[in-house]
């Protein structure tokens, strides 16, 4: 996700008996009329704390250290968390609850938006706390605004690519059936095919999404509502499903997150790769590397040209119990800034979020994938902006992974998966 900066987790039955009560209430008080909370500390500066997951390309760091040495009565302390989405997403919850005014600006996932500003535990960014957005992608905008209301600042985007060894694919295929087809290339070489993320986590929402929506079809119809009874979406995961029975997809890989299926890449076992941008670097660069110069990057297949990806990426949220929020409104606009956006995209490969940097010849010379890389955001396919998130990404990855173990035919998994997304309520 890393994320890359991902993900959301799998929601235990008390997040989603949390998040369900709490969308009808509000919790927190943060965004209700006349202020509350989110009325508190706007003027406030001093030290702060930023709250991210492991910080796996070291941009972090010296991010904060530049910030440090300019501004000396507003250091920044940074709480590295895990790099387990759910584990992130769980002490974020954990600290918002109690109202910790110690975790001043969080690093938020794109799909958290929804559930963290309903609770009324995101910083509304208007008025005093308006940010400048109109440098940045729309997609990564809209990810960042719950209700009309942006929550966030953007601060890196992410797409979906199809990393593959060039050494053995000169040409990359352009469709799912082209990719299968090629499996006889990973045979011949003694390698496994294609791999992306196939574990019970957010990880198997992103992929299955991508494989319903690659095939022309979707999770969500456009008036938001569950619409996974059609022929498309069972293409889209049968896709899978036959994979994972003919070998295609090594059986290892329903055990793989991000790390576990790069290292695989990286370590020659894989002819083809869907992962994140943050990847590339760690796979050009690492001394463990064996395909170092041998890859490179396409869009994801589709149906019949390139596929959708997840719309993936991080914001950083300033949390309403925060004491001082002038600085971190302060903080928030220095990570979205150009020169840490280029910092962020050649020290991490991770995808700015300002458009202009994609058109950027010097940037473009030391990270080609760039254009690739645009393409895959355009393309994306935002995952639901419900308040509702837990419940409806927890339906996706049990059915989808009862599919991919055969515990569940494909047409059995699909529907199990739309009741559970109507019971929930999102789209009603």
């Amino acid at each position: 996700m890393k994320t890359p900066n991902f993900l959301l987790p799998v929601a235990t039955a008390g997040v989603l008996a949390l998040t369900l009560s709490a969308c009808g209430g509000g919790g927190g008080g943060g965004t209700q009329a006349g202020g509350g909370d989110a009325a508190a500390g706007l003027d406030g500066r001093g030290p702060i704390t930023y709250v991210q997951g492991k910080d796996n390309n070291n941009v972090v760091r010296p991010m904060i250290a530049k910030w440090n040495a300019a501004h000396p009565d507003e250091k920044v302390t940074f709480k590295e968390q895990t790099d387990q989405a759910d584990q992130q997403h769980d002490d974020l919850v954990q600290h918002f609850q109690a109202k910790d005014a110690n975790y001043d600006v969080v690093s938020v996932d794109v799909v958290w938006t929804a559930e963290f500003a309903a609770k009324g535990w995101l910083q509304p960014l208007k008025d005093q706390m308006a940010i400048d957005t109109s440098a940045m992608l729309k997609p990564t905008v809209d990810a960042a605004t719950y209700k009309g209301t942006l929550y966030a600042t953007p601060k890196e985007s992410d797409g979906g690519m199809l990393y593959y060894r060039k050494d053995l694919v000169p040409t990359p295929p352009k469709t799912w059936d082209e990719m299968m087809q090629m499996c006889s290339i990973a045979k011949e070489n003694k390698i496994g095919c294609f791999s992306g993320q196939y574990k019970q986590y957010e990880g198997l929402t992103v992929n299955a999404s991508e494989a319903i929506n690659s095939a022309d079809g979707s999770v969500l119809d456009k008036d938001g509502k569950p619409s996974l009874n059609t022929p498309e979406a069972k293409a889209g995961l049968e896709n899978l499903v036959k994979a994972f029975e003919n070998g295609n997809i090594p059986k290892e890989a329903i055990t793989y997150q991000e790390e576990e299926s790069r290292r695989a890449f990286q370590s020659g076992n894989l002819l083809f790769h869907r992962n994140w941008p943050y990847a590339y670097s760690l796979m050009a660069t690492e001394g463990s590397s064996k395909v170092k110069d041998k890859f490179a990057v396409a869009p994801l297949p589709g149906k019949d040209g390139p596929g959708a990806s997840s719309l993936g990426g991080h914001s950083a949220g300033i949390s309403v119990y925060s004491k001082n929020k002038a600085t971190a409104k302060d903080f928030i606009s220095y990570i979205a800034s150009e020169e840490n956006q280029k910092f962020y995209a050649v020290q991490g490969s991770l995808a700015p979020v300002l458009a202009n940097l994609y058109d950027d010849p010097a940037l473009v010379k030391k990270l080609p994938y760039l254009p690739t890389l645009k393409t895959a955001i355009e393309n994306a396919v935002p995952r639901p902006v419900t308040p509702f998130y837990p419940a409806v990404t927890q339906a996706i990855q049990e059915n989808s992974y009862a599919a991919l173990k055969r515990e569940k035919s494909v047409e059995q998994a699909l529907s199990d998966m739309q009741k559970s997304i109507e019971s929930a309520g999102a789209g009603s």
